[in-house]
């Protein structure tokens, strides 16, 4: 898949296409409705399927501190489109200048003079441009004079409530893991990078792996049962905290941090996938690091002990 970074990289090659457009967080099941719509007409057309993101998303630039926690981080959702068979996946930044400009605006100048659109797919609930104009049935009107066709996809429901990612949300601050599977398509997962930390868990004498989140906040907090896999491993048992550590930093920034269990890999610089499985408690302030140190071991024993009726 071709990742355009940007809409000063779009070029003459890239006319003539489908495309939707949306935030996309999460890449559920609803979402990847609206991609087996949009790569069927791919194929019958002839052309390439592109699908174009924002980042940051719009409600993080308005109010990062207010804005609903991303289940996904950019990098995750470019490998769930990858995977789904998108052909380019076009990252717009959203800044001042693209606030300020009209629906209007945004479909000549991208869709229509920068991509040369011939179908657009649009979810039911998206909508784009400064006076919030640009909904399907605006860009349909245009269609005849710009020679493309636009058509909804379906809403998707599960249990006769429609698939969002606010319903994921809610489903994650809950630890209902399975009613997010659902949703998703998937278990939920969290990836990234390790990176250095304090070394606080190596002080412990439990080491923990550091996970860089590229998000402000997680969709959960807490301690949890999870599966890593990547360099190497392969659904290895851990137990993890998500959260801003408040006993030690007391941030605002989320952090995750696993601690695998009976074994020790080195896993700096390394992407892994962090799995979530169970929630064995919220996050706490203890008293002291001791205090700290004694509740660890107790959570690494409760999940030794969930994973053994398992």
């Amino acid at each position: 898949m071709e990742l355009i970074r940007g809409l000063h990289n779009m070029r003459p090659r890239h006319r003539g296409c489908v495309l939707t457009i949306g935030a996309f967080d999460g890449v559920h099941l609803g979402h990847q409705a609206v991609i087996t719509h949009l790569l069927d007409k791919s194929r019958e057309l002839g052309v390439p399927s592109l699908v174009i993101v924002f980042e940051p998303l719009p409600r993080e630039y308005f109010s990062p501190l207010e804005a609903p926690a991303r289940i996904m981080s950019f990098r995750e959702k470019f490998f769930a489109m990858r995977d789904l068979g998108v052909d380019r996946l076009l990252r717009v930044q959203f800044k001042e200048s693209l606030r300020a400009m009209s629906a209007q605006q945004f479909l000549d100048d991208i869709f229509v003079a920068g991509l040369g659109v011939r179908y657009v797919v649009l979810g039911d609930d998206f909508r784009f441009g400064n006076d919030r104009q640009g909904d399907l049935e605006f860009i349909r009107q245009q269609g005849p004079r710009h020679g493309y066709e636009a058509r909804p996809t379906p809403t998707f429901s599960i249990d006769g409530e429609r698939v969002s990612s606010t319903r994921i949300r809610e489903a994650l601050e809950a630890a209902d893991f399975v009613a997010a599977q659902r949703l998703l398509g998937r278990p939920y997962s969290i990836s990234g990078k390790v990176v250095y930390g304090r070394q606080l868990g190596q002080t412990l004498g439990t080491p923990t792996a550091n996970l860089q989140l590229d998000r402000l906040r997680a969709p959960l907090a807490g301690v949890y049962v999870v599966e890593v896999s990547g360099a190497g491993l392969a659904g290895a048992a851990g137990v993890a905290n998500v959260g801003v550590r408040p006993t030690v930093d007391d941030s605002i920034m989320a952090n995750l941090e696993v601690h695998l269990l009976d074994r020790e890999v080195a896993l700096y610089g390394q992407h892994i996938e962090v799995t979530f499985r169970h929630k064995l408690r919220a996050e706490q302030k203890f008293g002291s690091v001791d205090e700290l140190r004694e509740n660890i071991a107790r959570d690494i024993g409760n999940a030794r002990a969930w994973l053994g009726r398992q």
